[in-house]
């Protein structure tokens, strides 16, 4: 698994803003356009984000790590100050700094995809090739749940 650096050599091929707003609105973007929920990343005080659109690659950075508990499947995940990541549609593979309790014990977390063909699951694989399914639908903001529901 390959970790990038964020260079300034990297920047210069990348879109990338600074501050929570506007980062999270980018994020929340970024994880529609590849048809992803945009809760997946729910993020506290991003200091910077940006994208590759080339090759698909994705970072960000917040203030600090951060866990957040998925409370419609119970699960808690841990987000590192940095998770980078690359992006296609239905997909983000190769995730770095997300990881997710199972029983007693922290698994890192290396790929999110939809399942194929899409039955409104998404699999969360880890790096031994583990992995566990659950409905998108967990991972939505209540916002666009709600939104789903007036449509």
């Amino acid at each position: 698994m390959s970790s990038l650096i964020i260079t300034e050599e990297l920047k210069q091929k990348a879109e990338y803003y600074y501050g929570d707003e506007k980062c999270q609105e980018k994020s929340k973007f970024l994880l529609q356009e590849v048809g992803l929920p945009r809760g997946l990343l729910p993020l506290k005080d991003i200091i910077e984000c940006g994208y590759v659109e080339e090759t698909g690659f994705v970072w960000l950075k917040q203030q600090k790590k951060i866990e957040h508990c998925f409370e419609k499947i119970g699960k808690l995940v841990s987000y590192a100050p940095e998770i980078t990541a690359y992006v296609e549609k239905g997909k983000i593979r190769e995730l770095t700094g997300v990881k997710t309790k199972e029983l007693l014990i922290w698994i890192t977390l290396t790929e999110i995809s939809l399942d194929d063909p899409p039955t409104g699951k998404l699999v969360c694989k880890t790096p031994a090739g583990l992995y566990r399914t659950f409905p998108t639908s967990a991972f939505e903001l209540e916002e666009d749940l709600n939104k789903k529901q007036e449509d």
